[in-house]
């Protein structure tokens, strides 16, 4: 047991006098309770909840090219057949 003393801000001393009463419980006790619960809630992995991301669709019409295996025909119809 480590004995110390500390300054508590008045809205928190509010809030463990507020837990005491509704607790019934000494003052040693409730501020044990409240530091535990906030050493415990401050070393949990913090999850970051993301949103999905999405990507609208757009349709772009039918292809031009059936397939692009062939890169010669490819290439001659992008650039025309000058592209040697």
């Amino acid at each position: 047991m480590v004995r110390t003393t500390i300054t508590i801000e008045d809205d928190v001393a509010t809030e463990i006098a507020r837990l005491q009463r509704l607790r019934d419980e000494g003052l040693k006790q409730t501020i044990n309770a409240v530091l535990r619960a906030g050493i415990a809630a401050m070393t949990k992995p913090v999850r970051k909840s993301r949103t999905p991301y999405r990507t609208a669709t757009a349709s772009l019409g039918k292809p031009r090219l059936k397939s692009l295996d062939n890169i010669d025909e490819v290439l001659s119809f992008g650039e025309g057949e000058a592209y040697r």
